[in-house]
């Protein structure tokens, strides 16, 4: 494929310029927006299109559009808006607190930090209201943020008070000395324990989905264990990560073809896995990764012993498990 690309910071705005080639005609100009190298989402790519800012030969146009050869496409990025993290009072259910760190069981539908389209409602938001002494290392948007859970994903997770805590549980996540114990419901029946290491990157097909095919992955370790098996059609796993990449768990586990119940990106197939009844319709009701963050083990950045904290399991998925006990013999 050829194009040109022209990058170019003016008042404010990436700028990009590409030609479109014989190869590339026919496709919508959405599409082909994002398939190119530039930072945008197929949503992200419209609203440019609508407010003039992605033109085709110097012409406004819609996002349906199938682009020609020679075509002329120009696109321009407004630097995003400034975000910043203001205090909110929003509740937080504390497993720990010293002067060091402050351990968290973090809420299912609950953000880490600020981000475009979630200014607020986080748990950053939460904890400057709580604390008045977060680490400054992670920025004014991540304060005290040393490692993160999506949102969809309960469980513990450490954050730090002060610099030095924060420079001493990054160095124990980077050196891998974290022992990071999560919760899985799976579709299907893998073997009673095993381990996956495949690198992870993004997906070379959706931008917004990470994958073991990839052009640029990185290390990533995830090893599990069987705790229970409904017949062949679901397992409740305990999976140690020994990596912290982006939708680890979900990745690997759908590569081995055992995608989490409940995810809405990797899911493939979900509830039609399972016979059609209750169990079903139970499973079809349950709408986020069955992923939960049970146990975290690291040594304390002052006291340098070894600490461990649980969260227990969140009663949605409880409930769910609870539900699958009375369906199958186990």
């Amino acid at each position: 494929m050829q194009f040109s690309v022209l990058l170019a910071y003016e008042y404010f705005m990436q700028t990009y310029s590409f030609t479109i080639s014989q190869n590339d005609a026919g496709q919508r100009l959405d599409i082909f927006v994002v398939s190119q190298d530039v930072p945008l989402t197929r949503s992200m790519a419209k609203q440019l299109i609508d407010d003039e800012l992605i033109k085709v030969n110097g012409k406004k146009t819609k996002a349906s559009y199938h682009v020609h050869e020679n075509d002329e496409i120009d696109v321009a990025i407004p630097e995003p808006e400034e975000a910043k993290a203001i205090p909110e009072d929003i509740p937080l259910n504390i497993l720990y607190e010293d002067s060091d760190i402050i351990v968290i069981n973090k809420a299912v539908d609950m953000v880490v930090h600020p981000a475009p389209g979630t200014p607020s409602g986080t748990l950053v938001n939460a904890l400057l209201a709580h604390c008045t002494d977060l680490s400054g290392i992670g920025g004014e948007l991540k304060p005290g943020i040393v490692h993160r859970l999506d949102k969809g994903t309960s469980g513990v997770m450490v954050v730090a008070k002060n610099d030095e805590a924060h420079l001493n549980l990054s160095k124990q996540i980077k050196d891998r000395t974290v022992t990071k114990i999560y919760c899985a419901l799976v579709y299907g029946a893998p073997k009673d324990t095993g381990k996956i290491d495949k690198p992870i990157g993004r997906s070379l097909t959706d931008r917004k989905k990470m994958s073991t095919k990839t052009k640029q992955g990185r290390i990533a370790h995830t090893a599990w264990k069987v705790l229970e098996r409904f017949d062949k059609y679901l397992s409740w796993l305990e999976i140690n990560l020994g990596t912290g990449r982006t939708h680890q768990i979900r990745v690997h586990m759908t590569d081995l073809g055992y995608p989490l119940v409940g995810d809405p990106q990797y899911g493939r197939g979900g509830p039609h896995r399972v016979p059609e009844g209750p169990l079903r319709e139970a499973l079809e009701g349950f709408t986020r990764p069955a992923l939960h963050s049970w146990k975290l083990t690291f040594v304390h950045p002052r006291t340098n012993k070894e600490v461990q904290f649980e969260a227990p399991i969140p009663d949605d998925l409880k409930n769910l498990l609870e539900e699958l006990r009375g369906s199958f013999e186990v």
